[in-house]
């Protein structure tokens, strides 16, 4: 998923409104809160929390919304850069780092499979879910990032300070890592 294909036809325009009215922010509220709402997810594993965490990243984009800099960032990258930081924050804060909500996620699904795909789903899932608790915290937080955040692994390297390559290389063993564990474990 590129961040061309997720930006608002009209962002730049929206977020210069945002600044003069508030009120102009909610539509770029919308298009972005799924996204943040599950990179908190991916990250934090109480589920009252990530509505906390969510609310709170909000607010402090909408209050700093003033310092974006079109020029050095796309809107996504800065926002996900104070995402990130909201959430290390608190895990700092907490001194503990939860990062899935098995419970949550399970709670997540959409439609209504037959009760037998739901179960193997539901396994399937925890069992992708309890692989990736075992990884480390950078892999964990990269993760989050391309799939909960849909971010491309240029931003995720601007956002972690890693070069755009070794993001790549930390993707694809994370990824093989994952894979075989699922796969000894009969996962498809």
């Amino acid at each position: 998923m590129s961040d061309l294909a997720t930006t608002l036809p009209n962002e730049p325009a929206l977020i210069k409104q945002s600044m003069v009215d508030s009120s102009a922010f909610a539509a770029v509220y919308d298009h972005y809160f799924a996204r943040i709402y599950n990179y908190v997810r991916y990250r934090i594993q109480d589920a009252d929390t990530v509505d906390d965490l969510t609310s709170h990243i909000f607010e402090r984009v909408l209050v700093n919304l003033d310092s974006y800099r079109p020029d050095k960032a796309p809107f996504a990258a800065w926002l996900f850069a104070i995402a990130r930081n909201v959430v290390n924050d608190h895990l700092r804060m907490q001194q503990r780092r939860r990062w899935l909500s098995f419970d949550r996620l399970r709670e997540w699904a959409g439609g209504d499979p037959p009760p037998g795909e739901l179960v193997a789903d539901r396994e399937a899932e925890h069992s992708l879910l309890m692989a990736v608790a075992g990884l480390g915290s950078r892999e964990r937080d990269i993760i989050a990032l391309k799939f909960a955040g849909g971010l491309t692994n240029r931003r995720i390297a601007e956002l972690t300070g890693l070069t755009e390559s070794n993001v790549g290389v930390i993707l694809y063993r994370t990824i093989r890592r994952l894979r075989t564990e699922l796969e000894a474990q009969g996962v498809e």
